[in-house]
């Protein structure tokens, strides 16, 4: 699976590397809200939190399915207008300026994502064109909680009243805690794109797509970006361009933003923990597989602690040393075995490391 982008006929003048202050706010309110998927930032959500005045706390749950469990393309608004060629403002206030530019059919389907809406990256008449599309998106928002209803109805009946109270929100948010953040990441942030965007001058799309993250690679012919993800979708930039946005606040995530009709954005995380090499999609699914077998699990147990032939291996399992081999092979072509020789005995260890990514819980649980 993966996020593919055309850029057939694609100028280089047209790819852009510029950090968006909205787009920052959207991940730090992603970050606040699920303070898991960041732990590098425990300590930051811990002070804002202590520190949040309580209404703005409440506001921040009102439409916290913005941010949360999706990262609504209202923080990226620059790449909806039209031309597809806007870049992000240089502040806060501007790129809030960009967001009141975007049509209500565009607010309020970019506002709805949390739904689900059907043909994302496809045409469509918009949620509030379509009568059937109102319909599903009420039911799927009564499907999430009372507070997607009750969201959904607003923004449905009265858009301008909802860009309204966003922008309110968003800019008691800046005064309570980002613009601290964006004064000390923008800098950063800055630095990034300007190595990138010497990159880009100097080698070419390639080489700045890979020092965003082996993830993201260029095909031969240099017209299709394919952004490795357990997530489907295409875009094209057409006769538009190519956004590369930076965040401080973003590892792991690496988002591509391929809505039908928009500019596509590659929004990438620096100064991360990121691997040098992290697995593909493919090698995960393989590490996966490999640790869903009960015997296999039973290996791993013993091959964390030492490293064993293959026949102590069998002894230690009481099956044969031909099963033993099958099972060594499948751990081996998942990368999650070392096997090194020491005279004529071939011995096997866990690679622990490659394990530990995998998840504590799982090593905890070979090592308990």
């Amino acid at each position: 699976m993966s996020v593919s982008i055309d850029i057939a006929g694609l100028r280089p003048e047209r790819v852009a590397v510029v950090p968006s202050p909205l787009t920052e706010l959207g991940m730090a309110l992603h970050a606040l809200s699920e303070p898991g998927h960041h732990p590098g930032l425990q300590g930051w959500v811990t002070g804002v939190t202590a520190r949040l005045d309580s209404h703005l706390a409440d506001r921040m749950c009102e439409a916290d399915f913005l941010w949360r469990t999706t990262f609504s393309d209202l923080f990226m608004p620059f790449a909806g207008i039209p031309g597809r060629s806007t870049l992000p403002g240089a502040t806060l206030a501007e790129d809030m300026d960009l967001l009141d530019k975007l049509s209500d059919e565009q607010f309020a389907d970019s506002a709805l994502e949390f739904t689900c809406a059907p043909d994302y990256d496809l045409p469509g008449s918009g949620v509030l064109a379509d009568p059937g599309l109102r319909r599903r998106a009420l039911d799927l928002a009564a499907s999430r909680g009372p507070r997607q209803v009750r969201f959904t109805k607003r923004l449905l009946a009265d858009p301008p009243r909802v860009r309204a109270w966003l922008r309110q929100f968003l800019q008691d948010c800046d005064e309570a805690f980002f613009s601290d953040v964006w004064a000390r990441v923008r800098h950063p942030l800055a630095a990034d794109a300007r190595h990138k965007t010497e990159l880009l001058r100097r080698k070419g799309l390639g080489e700045a797509l890979a020092s965003v993250s082996s993830a993201v690679t260029l095909d031969g012919d240099g017209t299709r970006i394919t952004v490795d993800k357990l997530a489907q979708g295409r875009t094209t930039t057409a006769d538009g361009g190519l956004l590369l946005i930076p965040t401080s606040l973003g590892w792991p995530h690496l988002m591509v933003l391929h809505r039908y009709g928009w500019q596509p954005v590659l929004h990438y995380p620096v100064s991360s923990q990121e691997l040098a090499s992290p697995p593909s999609v493919e090698q995960l699914t393989l590490r996966m597989t490999a640790l869903s077998h009960p015997l296999r699990m039973r290996i791993c147990r013993h091959l964390a602690r030492s490293s064993f032939t293959t026949s102590e291996l069998a002894t230690a399992h009481g099956v044969t040393a031909p099963e033993i081999s099958r099972h060594l092979s499948v751990l081996k072509k998942a990368g999650l075995i070392i096997t090194r020789r020491r005279g004529r005995y071939v011995l096997h260890q866990l690679d622990v490391t490659v394990v530990a990514r995998l998840g504590s819980d799982f090593l905890e649980g070979i090592l308990r």
